[in-house]
Order: C-alpha cells, then structure tokens, then sequence
C-alpha cells in the first residue's frame, strides 16, 4: 500500500511538472497538431499490411482463381503509394518535428535566463554556477527530444493499440484478449526498473553540475592554482567528483539494462503466445491460416509499437528529470520585485534616510544590522569603517535593494525605496567595488556597459573623466583592445579605471565605493583615489574604506560595529574623542 501511494505521489508530480511544460506547446500548436496528423498517415501504412496480407492470403486458400497478377499489382501499388505518404509524413516528423522541439527548447532557456537574472543575490551566495550551467544546456536538451517525441509516441502507440485491439477482435475475440491481458504485465515489469532509473537520470545530471561548477572553479582561480602549485589538488578533487559522476551512470545503465532486458523478453513471450494458442485455434477450426498470418502482423505492428512507447520511457525519464530541474530554478521565489503601484524614481537630489532599519540574513540566527537611523543630505560625503563583519557592505548592499531589510525604511528624497522600481531605483546608483568584473570583450564595450547606447565620444569622455584613457589609447588596439576574460589582460589599476569609467558614463546622483582601491599597490590607488574624487563631487556617496586615510575628507564618518552606529562625526571630531575610530586609526597608521 505504502509503495502505491509513493507511486501515485510520483504520478501526480509528474502531471504537475508536465503542467507546467505544456504551456510552451501553445505557440506551436499548428505544428504540433500537423505533425500529430503525420504521425497518423505513417499509422495507417503500418495497419494496412497486415490487412493486405490478409486479403491476399484468404483469396490463396479459399479462391485461388481470383487471385490474379492484377489484383496482386493493384494491392503492391496501393502500399506503395501509401509507403511515399509514409516517407513524406516521415520526413516532416523528423525535420520539422524536431526543429519545434528546439523552439520550446529555445523558449525555456530564454525563460529560465531572464528568471536567473530577477533572483536575488541571496539565491547565488547559496547556488553553484556550474549546476546552473547544467541546467540551462544539457538539460534542455533533454527536454526537446521530450518535447518532440513525447505527443508523437503517445499519439500513434494510442492509436495502433486501439485500431489492432478492434481489428483483431473481429477475427478472434479470445486470442486478442489473452493477448492484451499480457500487456498491463509488460508494463508493470518494465516500471520496475523505470523509477530506479528516473532518479539516477537526476543523480546523474546533478553530478553533471558539480563538475561544471568544479571545472568553473579551478578554470577561473587558474593563477592561484598555479601560484600554490596545487595542480594535483585540484586533480584529484576533480577526479572524486568525475568517480562519483561514473558511479551514478553506472547504476543508472544497470537499470537501463534491466528495463530493456524485460521488454525484449515479453516481445518473445509474446510471439510465442501468438504461435502456440493461434495453432491451438486453428487446430480446432476457430481462426484461419489467413488470420492468423494477419494476426502475426498485427502483434509485430503492435508490439513494436508498446516496445517504442516503454523504451520511450527512458528518454520520457531525461526529459520529466529535465523539467523538474527546469522548475525547481523557476519556482524560486523573485522576493524582491516591484510593489504594486511602484513608480520611476527621476530628478533624484540625493537625499538618503535609513529610519530605524534591522536586517538578517535567511540562513542567520541574529540581525547583522539592528535599528540603524541615519540621515545623509544631497551631495554628501559618508564614510563607513569599522571591524569585518559589522554590517557595512551590508547597509550599502540595501540601498538599492540588492537585500531586502526586515523591519524599518529606506528613504531617499523623503520616499520609501520601496515605491519606486527596481530598474530606476538601481539606475540612480553608481558601485565601484574592490572585485572589479569585466565581461568578455573590447574596453569600450566594458564602459559602455554603463549606459547602453552611449555614443563613442561619450565612452571617452567618461574614461579622460576616470583617468584612464591615456593608458587605453596605449593598448594595441585602443578602445577596441580585447580585455580577455575577466579582464585578464589588464592591471589592477588598469581595471578599477575602467569600471570608474563606467560609473562616469552612468552618471548616478548616488554612488556606493566598496573598497574600491584596498587591493592596489601605493601607485596605482594614487591614480584610482584622483579618479574616485572626480566621481564623488556633487554625488551622495557612501564610501566603505579599509585604508583609513582615503576617507580622511568625509564629511561624516560612521564607525559601525556589531551593536550598531557607535560613532559618527568628522576626522577631527572622532580622533578627539579618542573612542573606537582613534583606535582603529591607530593601528592603521601603526602598519
């Protein structure tokens, strides 16, 4: 009992994840109902040979004279004609059939890119790249051969099932239904070893992720692979994760061996059931040699046809494994979205209110911020210092709603950022962070980056703004310079000035400096700090620092710690007070 209730949990969720696929079946719907009908001529050649055999045989023992050359002729050409039907509906199923496949393919990835870019930072701090790799490739590549073989298999098994069960009981009604008794056994056998391997199909394609994602990992960290000549490490992490991935394919081969395996035995069980009690009948009288041949044919069309549909089950298996990771992506929750009635945030003056403001992390026990009020007027210069893990990349980081805050309000020009959407909300913001990430391609395409559209003369004005157009125009190609992945071919500094430049061609009356030169040599934060104060004039700016003396001119600095705001005020003022920020101060300059 416990097992049958397990198996209808497994039904229904099926149904429930192909619910949730039939939708992308809509816009094809022409071509799907047109490759049905194929799918249908392709049927009737199969069902009437048998029939023509049939004839044929019958007339050869009971009326041998009016089996003529001609009759024969007109029944060949009838079954060749419908053999070009056949090749041509074929063809169709085939060509255009799978070509409707790779549209649904090619709408679900669009999907479940454009879903991956509304989730919230939070879902990728606990997400690995690599198995989102996986999902958005191989996976739906599964899923088109579902998408195209599925409707089709089940189409034309239904039918044949249907028109020989009805043929063949007008020849003999206890054979065909001996025969079909034996089918439920079938299925029922082949579902043993179905289940096994539907979850080593998704044990295999999560293991799959986990060596992209570990390939992504040491691929991306090469240099300090190289640096801590720890190339047999990563060996040898590699090859756990490839054994445990041959493990899973393994098992999962075992049960496709078994399932196969059963299914060719109950084709031969079959047939032998159809020999031995069709020559009992007909020992008696109870079925002609004509039907009986006919019978054969039919139980080969028919078999054939069950054995299509069970076999399909392994690629129904990858495909029903591929929707259900295709959903699990897209059923996690967007949390952070526009509210209904959110307005664009335009003409900003840089006016910025945190009112009484908590926040924690889902997988945290305690508030990383708790009660934080604060008010920074337009144009205004803030500073946060203070001990790693007391929350300051975490209260920049809810400014423009990267994270949600859990009680209290942030304010910018007296309205909640709430209000506004999320998309015009960020573009008021400007971030230059110490990880500085450029994508694949030329410099200018990096800056432009900043404002889509902008036209080359923008680009350069931005970058002379940001200090760096000197050294791009001594690139080999100038602006058009490839910058290789990640940026690979440029120095730290190099790099920084380049994002700067971006920011500059954004032009934010808001802008967030998150560490932006602790990673640069003396020379190269020289050459940053001079553009990072042309970028801060005239913009609120919220600048995190870990070298003390680049925020020295703030107009306010706020020493945060794990119980909240503990000091603010001027350079001077906080020096004076000889409390938390002289202290950390100190040590700096200590170094």
């Amino acid at each position: 009992m416990q097992q049958t209730l397990k198996q209808r949990r497994s039904a229904g969720e099926n149904l429930r994840l192909i619910r949730h696929f039939l939708p992308y079946f809509r816009p094809r719907l022409p071509v799907l109902l047109l490759d049905l009908f194929c799918a249908s001529l392709t049927t009737v050649c199969d069902l009437v040979l048998p029939l023509i055999v049939r004839y044929i045989t019958n007339m050869g023992t009971t009326n041998l004279s009016a089996l003529t050359v001609g009759l024969v002729v007109r029944m060949s050409a009838l079954y060749v004609l419908l053999r070009i039907v056949d090749t041509a509906a074929n063809y169709f199923m085939q060509s255009v059939g799978h070509v409707m496949g790779t549209h649904i393919e090619t709408d679900m990835r669009r999907d479940l890119f454009a879903h991956l870019q509304e989730l919230p930072h939070a879902y990728y701090s606990r997400t690995k790249i690599g198995q989102l790799m996986s999902r958005i490739t191989s996976d739906l590549f599964d899923i088109t051969e579902f998408a195209h073989h599925f409707p089709e298999e089940l189409f034309i098994t239904s039918i044949k099932v249907v028109i020989s069960f009805v043929i063949l009981c007008g020849m003999n009604v206890p054979l065909t239904l001996i025969i079909f008794a034996s089918l439920p056994l079938m299925v029922v056998c082949s579902n043993h070893f179905a289940k096994p391997m539907q979850k080593t199909f998704k044990e295999s394609r999560h293991q799959l992720g986990e060596i992209n994602a570990r390939v992504e990992d040491s691929l991306s960290g090469i240099r300090v692979v190289k640096s801590f000549a720890n190339e047999e490490l990563e060996k040898e992490k590699f090859a756990r994760d490839n054994h445990t991935f041959l493990d899973v394919k393994r098992r999962m081969y075992h049960n496709m061996a078994g399932f196969h395996s059963v299914t060719r035995m109950f084709d031969g069980i079959m047939y032998i059931l159809v020999v031995c009690v069709g020559a009992i009948f007909m020992i008696h009288r109870r079925i002609s040699a004509a039907d009986l041949v006919a019978y054969l044919l039919y139980v080969t069309t028919l078999l054939a046809s069950v054995r299509r549909l069970v076999e399909f089950t392994e690629n129904f298996q990858r495909g029903i494994t591929g929707i259900e990771r295709f959903v699990e992506v897209m059923e996690q929750d967007a949390d952070i979205r526009d509210l209904p009635g959110a307005v664009e945030l335009r003409d900003v003056r840089g006016e910025l209110e945190f009112d009484d403001v908590s926040f924690a992390y889902e997988d945290s026990g305690s508030d990383v911020l708790s009660h934080i009020s604060l008010r920074v007027q337009p144009g205004e210069s803030v500073a946060l210092v203070g001990p790693s893990g007391g929350g300051k990349t975490t209260l920049c980081s809810l400014i423009p709603r990267f994270y949600e805050v859990r009680s209290g309000a942030i304010r910018i020009d007296g309205t909640d950022i709430r209000s506004y959407t999320l998309q015009s909300l960020r573009k008021q913001i400007g971030m230059v962070q110490q990880d500085v990430y450029l994508f694949s391609g030329s410099v200018l395409s990096n800056i432009e980056y900043g404002r889509p559209g902008a036209s080359r003369d923008e680009i350069i004005e931005a970058a002379k703004l940001a200090g760096a157009h000197e050294f791009i125009t001594q690139l080999e190609n100038g602006y058009d310079t490839y910058v290789g992945e990640h940026g690979v071919k440029l120095s730290g500094g190099q790099k920084q000035r380049i994002s700067i430049a971006r920011v500059f061609l954004k032009n934010p009356p808001i802008l967030i400096l998150d560490e932006a030169t602790s990673a640069l040599d003396n020379e190269s934060e020289h050459l940053v700090q001079q553009s990072l104060d042309g970028l801060m004039k005239g913009r609120t700016t919220f600048t995190i620092a870990h070298r003390l003396t680049t925020i020295r001119g703030a107009a306010t600095i706020l020493v945060l710690t794990e119980q909240g705001i503990v000091e603010q005020g001027s350079h001077e003022a906080l020096m004076a007070k000889k409390g938390v920020y002289y202290n950390l101060y100190s040590m700096y300059q200590d170094k």
